[in-house]
């Protein structure tokens, strides 16, 4: 009998029962909250669902998927596992250009260069970004590069918050990703509250003037214009605004269908799975059970509302200077790099109040200047930072 107990205790002893800890425990829940937000919710779903199962797979005991494997002796060795290899898109920093690529190859210039005012709404919003990362210095007791890495999350851009946090502060990958991508994924819930504040009822029944149409040679000329002149103004943003304005050159050239296809379907893909999943497993509970993680997590918010207010701000300005061409205030939130959720906010926000009034591609414009800007900020923190 205590032969056979003995044998049970061996064995459970080389399951991975015995390695589960409680704050393993913590986490799981946590995974199952954010597979709850992508699938019941539909909350960005293409990344948080990856994102969760990735933070489940590193808060279970295993051997051989990350920094472990089997060797050919059949002798347990420290040898890197498959997502150990994986994971290096993130860490060599392939991943998301790859994703700017995809987005640039669905990315829509015209309604930016019809009315190129609303870069200026797009700048503006940069302004969250900003004011976040003074408030995480002076009040969350973060470094210059932890701070600015948390205040890219005012962008509303993932992969550019992942791209940022690479550079200066590797060690919070993991909630800062989780961050950008809830919070853009609540963009319908966070911004909506902020544009009713902000504005009033006679400004959100501004009607714009009609967007006038922008050839084929506009948009070429465009897009590699902004890739010359970022570059050689934030020569950090490189990898992200040449990658955009690369997918974005595919699909108005009208003579590469393949490669558009390929760069805004099947390898975004492919890269999102991957992305998703990597970033899930930098939430090990370690990690990402401190105190740290809850003041970006609540600075994550404070980005969001800066951004916001500071692009429905500005589009007020504007309206003071040029009375006789106003802007509706409300396409000021769509600033933020979420796109089009952003933009889609804008649009039903303003069908409350008119239900004839069409904001979305107008809004557009602010968006993909968010798009430009947030890049565009991310570069200039890593080339004064790193």
């Amino acid at each position: 009998m205590s032969s056979l107990l003995n044998s049970v205790v061996e064995f459970a002893g080389d399951t991975g029962f015995a390695y589960v800890t409680p704050s393993m425990i913590v986490m799981w829940i946590v995974s199952f909250v954010l597979m709850y937000l992508a699938i019941v919710k539909k909350y960005e779903p293409l990344l948080l669902l990856p994102i969760s199962l990735g933070a489940l797979a590193v808060n279970i005991p295993s051997a051989g998927f990350y920094d472990g494997g089997w060797s050919i002796e059949g002798m347990f060795t420290p040898t890197a596992g498959l997502y150990y290899y994986i994971s290096q898109g993130i860490h060599l920093e392939l991943f998301p250009p790859i994703i700017f690529l995809g987005v640039g190859a669905m990315t829509d210039f015209g309604p930016l260069i019809a009315n190129p005012r609303t870069l200026l709404l797009g700048g503006g919003a940069q302004f969250g970004v900003f004011a976040t990362m003074f408030c995480a210095v002076a009040f969350g007791g973060f470094t210059l590069g932890e701070a600015a890495s948390i205040g890219i999350i005012g962008g509303a851009d993932g992969p550019t918050s992942i791209f940022t946090a690479n550079k200066l502060a590797k060690h919070l990958i993991g909630p800062i990703a989780v961050a950008a991508y809830t919070y853009m994924a609540l963009v319908p819930l966070i911004q909506p509250p902020i544009m009713r504040l902000m504005t009033n009822d006679k400004e959100r029944k501004i009607r714009m003037k009609a967007l006038r149409k922008v050839s084929k040679a506009e948009r070429i000329v465009f897009a590699v214009m902004v890739m010359i002149v970022c570059i050689l103004v934030v020569p950090d943003a490189s990898a992200l605004i040449i990658m955009l304005m690369l997918g974005n050159i595919f699909k108005e050239s009208g003579v590469v269908e393949r490669l558009v296809k390929t760069s805004s379907n099947e390898l975004m893909n492919i890269v999102t799975i991957f992305l998703g999943s990597s970033v899930g497993l930098t939430m090990s509970a370690d990690i990402f059970l401190r105190p740290q993680t809850l003041m970006i997590i609540a600075m994550g918010v404070v980005a969001f509302g800066f951004s916001t207010a500071a692009g429905l701000f500005l589009a007020k300005i504007m309206n003071k200077c040029t009375p006789k061409n106003p802007v509706n205030p409300l396409i000021g939130s769509a600033g933020v790099s979420a796109v089009p959720m952003a933009a889609r906010v804008s649009q039903v926000e303003g069908a409350k109040y008119d239900p004839q009034n069409f904001l979305l591609m107008h809004a557009m414009g602010p968006n993909v200047a968010g798009v430009i800007g947030t890049a565009v900020c991310a570069g200039y923190m890593i080339s004064r930072l790193s």
